[in-house]
């Protein structure tokens, strides 16, 4: 078997990412060797590979799902917006540059059409099956031309396609009646079908629906995956916590302490690996929410400052919403500041940089001995090491380069009283650290919480990754979908008018 098979979807978070991750999961407990891919991501939330890679968390939950290493071909085009109109281009896990839209949709992307191609091939050539992500919507017909993600590449390697629409947004009928409708006669021949998502109540009163969308369009549907609270994987985009709401539905235990312990994350421009407070939020008792007013840090024991694309463009934020003398005063008193990457570099003293933003010297929140300067080459690292009496694992992802003056070692960063930065991400997921760590803002807040001994953060991800194969398995047709992964999309498969505009 060398199969494959392309997921798109009526709208950008249709669902394409869960459902791939559903799909590689349930293959893999089959038994089927599977892979990821997606040709082409624009995310804030990336993940660095053992070979020092740079790719979009998405796919490497996704590879997660397929139980193996993630590696830059699954991901081999990453998009990282530093504004409305430009993005750093990662490419095979390197940043090349950075691009306005009209510079990248005007000839660079489907330049890039012969290179996303190899690496699917090489994919395939080693994986039993591949499953691949589309983005947005494949009937983007203003980007049709130079599509390398969507059509493009399903046209390229003549993957069949799967649409999902979101039935809890309303109106998925016609967004698959006119997903279809906009597509040329050659594109149309490669969508099989429909997958409906996040239905509520009864499926019997969808079905005639469902059986008028196959008179109308030839096509069938190949499931209906009923809405389930909570679940998902790590968000490319937006503000959601990926595990948090499913963890305060799934943990009926109470906190093991008297307290529990706030935790207020500065929602900052260009918030970027904000999954890092997932594992917070995965422990009973642990409150995490997003802020943007300084009076939403009053009653807050942690505060957190998060990475971003941005670290310059954060600053003027902070300050101009108050949030920056909040922070430096809560500092002054004693009380917790959790600086990230980014946010670990606002908390300094001082930021030479002339490659992000390039505004060059500039004041930084002067609370902890750092001065940062940014440099051309991107540090892409994983990191290993021990902090707070525990063995912890991180990944790097930034362009400042930390000069630490003082203060008290803290992972690559610093600490000085109740404030602790670093460049880690991800190292809130190892389990002894995190709770040594809540330990010590819990006692700096003077709350009475306790960290839950038995909390295992890569074991509810692993919870998570098998409700996705759950899904798939009990309310998708799987040997319809196996038929389609193997053997491609049906033929004779009817054009459905008026197709792509000329």
């Amino acid at each position: 078997m060398s199969g494959g098979l392309l997921v798109a979807g009526t709208t950008s978070d249709a669902g394409k990412s869960v459902v791939t991750a559903g799909i590689c999961r349930w293959l893999v407990r089959q038994g089927v060797k599977v892979a990821p891919f997606k040709a082409q991501n624009m995310s804030l939330n990336s993940f660095v590979t053992r070979e020092g890679a740079e790719i979009g968390r998405a796919q490497a939950m996704q590879a997660a799902a397929c139980r193996i290493e993630p590696t830059a071909l699954m991901n081999p085009v990453l998009l990282k917006p530093g504004g409305e109109q430009s993005s750093q281009v990662v490419l095979l896990g390197k940043p090349v540059g950075e691009l306005s839209a009209r510079g990248y949709h005007g000839g660079r992307q489907q330049r890039l059409l012969g290179t996303v191609l190899d690496c699917l091939a090489e994919l395939r050539g080693t994986y039993d099956a591949v499953i691949c992500e589309g983005a947005g919507s494949p009937a983007e017909i203003n980007l049709r031309r130079t599509d390398i993600v969507n059509m493009g590449i399903a046209r390229g390697a003549r993957l069949p396609v799967l649409v999902v629409g979101d039935i809890d947004r309303g109106g998925v009928f016609a967004s698959f009646f006119g997903t279809l409708a906009l597509l040329s006669r050659e594109d149309q021949e490669l969508v099989a079908g429909f997958l409906v998502n996040k239905f509520r109540g009864d499926v019997s009163l969808l079905e005639p629906g469902l059986d008028m969308l196959h008179g109308l369009t030839g096509r069938r549907t190949y499931g209906v995956l009923p809405f389930r609270h909570g679940l998902g994987i790590d968000e490319e985009d937006g503000l959601r916590v990926s595990l948090r709401g499913a963890v305060r539905e799934s943990q009926v235990a109470a906190p093991v302490g008297e307290d529990v312990l706030r935790v207020a994350v500065c929602a900052v421009p260009l918030m970027s690996n904000f999954t890092d407070v997932d594992a917070l939020a995965a422990e009973p008792g642990v409150v995490v929410r997003f802020v943007d007013r300084p009076e939403e840090l009053a009653d807050a024991d942690l505060v957190v400052l998060p990475g971003t694309r941005g670290t310059v463009r954060a600053l003027d934020w902070l300050r101009e919403r108050g949030l920056a003398e909040a922070i430096v005063r809560r500092a002054a008193e004693g009380r917790p500041v959790l600086g990230i990457c980014g946010g670990f570099q606002m908390l300094g003293e001082h930021i030479e940089d002339d490659v992000e933003s390039r505004r060059g010297p500039v004041d930084a929140l002067g609370v902890l001995p750092v001065r940062v300067r940014f440099a051309r080459e991107k540090t892409l690292t994983r990191p290993v090491g021990e902090a707070l009496g525990e063995r912890v694992g991180g990944y790097e992802i930034h362009h400042g380069v930390a000069d630490v003056l003082g203060g008290e070692p803290f992972l690559d960063g610093c600490r000085v009283g109740a404030v602790w930065g670093t460049h880690w991400h991800g190292s809130l997921e190892s389990d002894g650290f995190r709770r040594a760590f809540l330990r010590k803002v819990a006692a700096a807040a003077g709350r009475r919480f306790v960290p839950a001994p038995g909390t295992s953060f890569a074991a509810l991800r692993e919870e998570q990754l098998d409700r996705l194969g759950d899904l798939i398995e009990q309310h998708a047709d799987t040997d319809a979908l196996w038929r389609l992964i193997e053997s491609g999309a049906p033929q004779g498969l009817p054009f459905i008018p008026p197709g792509a505009p000329a």
